[in-house]
């Protein structure tokens, strides 16, 4: 954990370049030292069938989800989650000064119970 996934309009897909978006939110969480490099992934899915505010094809979206492990503070998780949806309005700062859009970001705390993973990846950056 962290993973980020990214939900989009087709609309926006040859506007938006996700690599430099996952490498800003990968190297800022681990910058943190709340989060292992070894369980941060991302993934964006691009979605097809959306309709937005009135159904105009020019308003397109971009929502981030961010789901975390259990177990961090309240502080943290309020000041990653704002330095989040920074580092994203940031990034799609070219596409919004030229397009509608409707930007969103949630953050979402697993619980220990009912979240399971298998990671091989963690011991590499021991």
């Amino acid at each position: 954990m962290p993973h980020f996934v990214v939900d989009y309009s087709d609309n926006l897909h040859t506007l938006l370049d996700f690599q430099p978006l996952f490498k800003a939110l990968h190297e800022y969480v681990v910058s943190t030292g709340a989060f292992p490099i070894g369980g941060v992934r991302s993934r964006a899915i691009r979605c097809y069938d959306y309709r937005v505010a009135d159904g105009r094809e020019d308003f397109g979206y971009l929502n981030l989800s961010l789901k975390i492990g259990h177990g961090r503070d309240m502080e943290l998780k309020q000041a990653v989650a704002k330095r989040v949806f920074e580092i994203l309005c940031d990034w799609m700062k070219p596409v919004t000064d030229a397009h509608y859009v409707q930007i969103s970001f949630e953050m979402t705390e697993l619980d220990p119970v009912l979240k399971f993973n298998k990671n091989n990846i963690h011991p590499l950056f021991v």
